[in-house]
């Protein structure tokens, strides 16, 4: 699998090395020998943008661009204005000695739910708008980890299904510290396994299927499949499987 490594996928692979030096020792000496020094932005930086979507709405097959409008405006766009005004209010809060720390983990609950939506509808819109098949490569990747290409997309679904009427995300991510490359579910975005890179993203909240297929949810997970970016994929797995193997050089 071939790609190519864009700034924003540098920073992305830099900052997933420095977390995966939380769980595996080792890897940050690994991390510095390979990559340059970058500069971070500020933990309260209110100043996060919606990101443009990379494909043409009009044009996918079985969602419509009245449904991924809405969904880009409404639900992610209004993360990322949330996640703006609660950071202002971190940095503002985090000055008040008199305020109660409980009041401030609650600003934090938020934080960390506002920060999860806004990755994961980033990965999910970002991994839309494709039309082939995925490449025989990949295709044998993910068989070599669920026995066969089939098996990963009849558990994916399921738990796509699963979901279905209610809220969550599914996930296919690929876990640095155990080295397994899994699906995931998950209840809402602060629920993510810990050291693990999502690789494809499903987005299973009522919001984004609901225009189009009120509860048919099954009729969802059919059309997803249709508009999967592969090529996304691909690369996501090849940078995921690049830190796996820092990890297992750091020991």
């Amino acid at each position: 699998m071939e790609s190519v490594t864009t700034r924003r996928d540098f920073l992305s692979l830099a900052a997933a090395g420095a977390a995966l030096s939380i769980v595996t020792p080792g890897i940050a000496r690994a991390a510095e020998t390979e990559a340059p020094t970058i500069a971070l932005p500020s933990a309260f930086a209110a100043d996060h943008a919606p990101k443009p979507l990379g494909f043409d709405p009009a044009k996918l097959n079985g969602l419509s661009e009245k449904l991924i409008r809405s969904h880009w405006e409404n639900n992610y766009g209004g993360s990322v204005k949330a996640l703006n005004a609660v950071k202002q209010k971190l940095s503002v809060f985090l000055e008040d000695g008199n305020l109660p720390a409980y009041i401030y983990n609650d600003l934090k609950r938020e934080h960390l739910l506002r920060t999860g939506s806004v990755v994961l509808h980033e990965l999910y819109f970002d991994n839309l708008g494709g039309s082939t098949a995925p490449d025989p490569a990949l295709k044998n990747l993910i068989a070599s980890a669920f026995g066969s290409f089939a098996t990963w997309e009849k558990e994916f679904r399921r738990i796509g299904a699963g979901l279905g009427g209610g809220s969550g995300w599914v996930t296919l991510g690929l876990n640095l510290h155990t080295g397994t490359l899994e699906n995931y579910w998950h209840w809402d975005h602060q629920y993510a396994p810990t050291a693990s890179l999502p690789i494809l993203v499903l987005d299973m909240y009522e919001h984004s299927y609901q225009m189009d297929y009120g509860a048919a949810a099954p009729a969802y997970l059919d059309a997803f499949f249709k508009n999967i970016q592969w090529e996304t994929v691909a690369a996501r797995l090849d940078k995921a499987l690049r830190l796996l193997e820092i990890a297992r050089q750091a020991g």
